[in-house]
């Protein structure tokens, strides 16, 4: 009896074998980090069955209505988010409910990309991520698939 041994090779995907797909989500109403982590499961592509960790092979993502995320207990007064000019003395801090005010997109931008791998990958995929605080979207014409988050594991 011989074994087929052509059947057991790993198969690794490549810029010319992956299929990446255009995503629709709705933020409205979800949890900031439970929505941020399944966003980058999605840009990452760790839910298709060809994943490849060095490869860029996730989904391009189109968050909508990022200004209508929600944050439980105190965050919205406890949360800080912190940057620096670069200048001495140049460190700004601000809270959650001011940056929602100022710039509603950055909460979920800095919560999925402080999810992605820190490094030239991890930049570079950072880009497919789409995110707009209204219901409106610049990627009509890619018709994205809409996704329910609360599906996804």
């Amino acid at each position: 009896m011989t074994v087929n041994t052509l059947s057991y090779k790993t198969i690794s995907a490549n810029d010319k074998t992956v299929n990446k797909e255009w995503v629709l989500v709705d933020a409205e109403g979800q949890t900031l980090g439970r929505l941020a982590s399944k966003v980058a499961k999605l840009i990452r592509g760790k839910h298709k069955p060809n994943f490849t960790p060095h490869v860029d092979c996730g989904d391009n993502v189109v968050v909508i209505n990022a200004d209508k995320i929600v944050l439980t207990g105190n965050k919205w007064q406890d949360k800080v988010y912190v940057r620096h000019t670069g200048y001495p003395g140049g460190r700004r801090e601000i809270t959650a409910e001011k940056l929602l005010a100022k710039h509603p997109i950055r909460l979920v931008e800095n919560a999925v990309k402080g999810m992605l791998p820190k490094n030239k990958l991890g930049r570079k995929i950072y880009k497919n991520l789409y995110v707009y605080a209204g219901a409106e979207h610049k990627q009509e014409a890619q018709k994205p698939k809409k996704i329910d988050l609360n599906q996804i594991k």
